[in-house]
């Protein structure tokens, strides 16, 4: 089986999942269920923006009821806060202050701080028992120390805003992720527009991706667009976390790989001596 030939999927995904952002989180998660009763990967942040969380139990077995439905936890960062030194230059004061927000957590970080955050994050997740398969930087940016120190890990997979990633080997799936952008009405205006068009054009592609913000639970407009998304790629996909498409795709490769190894069959070889 060849990338070409994986059965077309759907992902679905949550950013910035953390007590503070639940409340937003929970009408996203209402909104994609009344469509379908889909799996959803939950990108979690441990230590959302440095915020105090409480003893979080509610929280924790909130996300713990979500793994039991079927869905998968990734982690997502460790603070979600670019908390390198300053920036350098009008290019990456607009990239990191900007752009981001000053959330591109792993964009400017070097590798022992980028290892760090990691291990912490894995900790985290470890202490409550929970499985983690993936990670996505915030604002899906990775410098390329964050990625060195990425590959030192177990993850499956890692995504950007434009690929889909196998870990170790960083094999890459070209996959625009549809992203609604909400900070002004014309942002949300151009979002609409953007997402109906790449929705089209992604439809030959292996792999689509759905990627929520808490932030677009606030606009109803927003909400029933990628509603309308939903129930236009359901029909024709079938919808799986990041952490189960990972598998499949791994799987594919390594079947392609052995029958490249094996040779040419009898009948292909039969063929070649026909004349």
């Amino acid at each position: 089986m060849s990338r070409t030939e994986l059965a077309p999927a759907l992902c679905v995904s949550i950013h910035d999942v953390a007590p503070a952002t639940w409340p937003q989180c929970e009408l996203l998660l209402q909104a994609i269920h009344a469509v379908a009763d889909v799996p959803v990967t939950l990108l979690v942040v441990p230590h959302y923006h440095r915020l105090p969380t409480g003893d979080g139990s509610h929280y924790h077995r909130l996300l713990e009821g979500r793994l039991v439905r079927g869905d998968e936890l990734a982690l997502h960062g460790y603070t979600h806060l670019d908390e390198a030194q300053r920036p350098r230059g009008l290019a990456e004061r607009f990239t990191r202050q900007v752009y981001t927000r000053s959330e591109g957590e792993f964009l400017a970080i070097d590798q022992a701080e980028a290892r760090r955050r990691l291990e912490a994050g894995l900790a985290w997740f470890a202490e409550r028992g929970w499985p983690v398969e993936g990670f996505v930087a915030p604002a899906w940016l990775l410098g390329p120390d964050a990625w060195r120190a990425l590959t030192e890990f177990s993850f499956r997979y890692t995504t950007t805003l434009r690929r889909f990633y196998l870990l170790p080997e960083r094999e890459a799936m070209p996959t625009q992720s549809l992203v609604y952008t909400v900070g002004s009405a014309w942002r949300r205006g151009m979002s609409l527009g953007w997402n109906t068009f790449l929705c089209g054009a992604l439809r030959n592609t292996p792999l689509v991706r759905l990627s929520l913000h808490p932030a677009d639970a606030d606009h109803p407009r927003i909400v029933r667009h990628f509603q309308v998304l939903l129930e236009r790629l359901l029909p024709s996909r079938k919808a799986m976390t990041k952490a189960a498409f990972a598998r499949l795709w791994a799987a594919s490769l390594q079947q392609e790989g052995q029958a490249n190894a094996a040779g040419p069959t009898a009948e292909a070889i039969g063929r070649s001596g026909r004349h």
